[in-house]
């Protein structure tokens, strides 16, 4: 594993900023997902963004 990929562990640490819930891992889009907030956080260089203004509306 490189030192930019996600460790999908962190997600045991991790939850939404908005709903405080929990987050799932998209691999493929690079991001965490919060259904509960309709959410998507960007994972940059293996590091999750938790900022509300950085998150992407889900469709």
């Amino acid at each position: 594993m490189s030192n930019t990929s996600f460790d999908p562990k962190m997600l045991e640490a991790l939850i939404c900023p908005q709903t405080r819930g929990r987050l799932e891992y998209d691999a493929e889009a690079q991001e965490l997902i919060s259904k509960n907030a309709n959410l998507a956080f960007p994972i940059r260089n293996g590091i999750p963004v938790m900022l509300l203004d950085e998150a992407r509306p889900l469709a």
